[in-house]
């Protein structure tokens, strides 16, 4: 019977557990943060999937001083360009030793803190555990990188990848996630829980399509319990059934700003909305201009620190000619440049700062800043991690975000909003299967205390 329960225990997939309990647990840390470093350590190999702002630097610190502490060996954190000295400044705060290694150096035991850019300086012999900060940004970098940073996590014994919640039904993303924890290959994955759209992938792929993957009708319940083996979701405390009271933002409004394109489309004699990718395209390079100039209006003159996202290398030229005071940090900068002036602007000592999601959009930490101008994309993660830069716990005003877009570009905008309500769907599975979780969880680790009827206990 025992290897029956064992055999079904396998099919499932569900983590059985690998790590160890708490031997640190700081006071700085909330209650639903020392759930989730209880939980994440216990479990050995896990995902944090913790909204911004919700601490997930303070937990990765503890949970890496519990390996450091259990093991007295090493942990490597590797986190997203200039992320990696704001982790070292924040662990200053709370008190916990790290060391900020930028070209491979090693103390005897520790956390040691690095840009992902710089993983090839390590080996994985040399650690006891690995911590991926915003995770989410591994599928931004090349084949090869992406395979490195996995190939490196395998060979630890205690893992934890850390991220806001995943992009609104982003199967892949879970699933390369998983096989970096040790759990199911993404393909795996794909073929267990998932069904391809396509009647006929071949001819499918023959003409251009792409294929969409959806959950099997009967595997849905599964998948989101096989997730939530390996991993915890947060948007807010109550999600965990902690109170919500210090985590309540200020205000944030979204304000449309509608351009109008000084030179229309060719053959067109009034603005239609654009058709396609191709369209959109040459849409946005034949507005650069009139764009460009009305985010400068919005924040030149306001004394006000700013951040003005752009796509284009165009738009970023262009946008630091048009504001005075502002700083261009761009993809033709060093490493070290762009590192300098990204702390620069969270210091204060710049005002405007101009740059990229794909450069800066991961991490960064300005409270300090409330406003922001953006050019609307169909990248709804990359828009939520723009604002939730600013809009997290910490910040103190209400935010501002002017989404600057022209007639042609409409269609974008609403694919933007699509995905948002994608986006809370997925949220409210992986919160319903976890609380599912959780719930059985706490009733096998605390059990009911069974009493014996009197009347029974009186037959002879």
């Amino acid at each position: 019977m025992n290897d029956y329960f064992d055999f079904l225990a396998k099919k499932s997939q569900a983590n059985t557990g690998g790590g160890f309990n708490p031997v640190f647990m700081p006071g700085f840390l909330f209650d639903f943060q020392q759930f989730l470093v209880d939980w994440s350590l216990r479990t050995g190999r896990a995902a944090i999937l913790a909204d911004c702002g919700l601490g997930k630097t303070a937990m990765e610190l503890v949970w890496g001083q519990n390996v450091v502490q259990k093991t007295n060996g090493r942990v490597l954190l590797a986190a997203p360009l200039a992320v990696a000295l704001q982790v070292a400044h924040e662990a200053e705060k709370f008190g916990i030793e790290v060391y900020l290694s930028r070209d491979g150096s090693l103390k005897p035991s520790g956390i040691h803190v690095t840009n992902y850019e710089r993983l090839h300086l390590f080996s994985p012999n040399d650690f006891k555990a690995f911590i991926g900060d915003e995770s989410s940004i591994l599928k931004s970098f090349d084949g090869s990188r992406k395979a490195e940073i996995t190939q490196f996590m395998r060979q630890l014994p205690y893992r934890l990848l850390a991220t806001a919640t995943a992009a609104p039904n982003d199967y892949i993303e879970l699933g390369t996630t998983s096989e970096a924890l040790g759990y199911l290959g993404y393909m795996d994955m794909l073929n267990r829980f998932f069904k391809n759209d396509l009647n006929n992938s071949a001819q499918g792929r023959m003409r251009g399509e792409v294929i969409k993957w959806r959950l099997k009708g009967h595997a849905e319940e599964p998948f989101w319990r096989w997730v939530c083996s390996w991993a915890r979701a947060v948007r807010k405390p109550s999600d965990l059934g902690f109170d919500d009271a210090r985590f309540v933002l200020p205000p944030l409004t979204e304000h449309e700003h509608l351009v109008d394109a000084n030179t229309l489309a060719d053959g067109m004699l009034f603005a239609l909305p654009a058709v396609g990718l191709k369209e959109q395209r040459e849409e946005r390079r034949r507005t650069i201009q009139e764009r460009c100039e009305r985010a400068a209006s919005l924040v030149n003159g306001t004394g006000q620190p700013a951040v003005v996202w752009c796509d284009l290398n165009d738009e970023g030229d262009l946008l630091e000619r048009l504001i005075p005071d502002a700083i261009q940090v761009s993809g033709k900068d060093s490493d070290e440049a762009k590192e300098e002036k990204l702390m620069a602007f969270s210091a204060g000592q710049a005002r405007v700062l101009v740059t990229k999601q794909k450069i800066a959009g991961w991490g960064m930490n300005w409270q300090h800043c409330a406003h922001m101008t953006d050019f609307p994309s169909h990248s709804f993660e990359g828009y939520y991690q723009k604002v939730r830069r600013f809009w997290r716990f910490g910040q103190k005003r209400p935010v501002r975000v002017d989404l600057i877009t022209t007639e042609g570009q409409r269609g974008v905008l609403a694919n933007q909003q699509r995905k948002a309500e994608q986006a809370s769907r997925m949220f409210e599975n992986l919160v319903a299967a976890m609380n599912a979780s959780l719930a059985i969880e706490r009733a096998s680790r605390f059990p009911t205390q069974q009493e014996t009827p009197s009347w029974l206990c009186s037959i002879n």
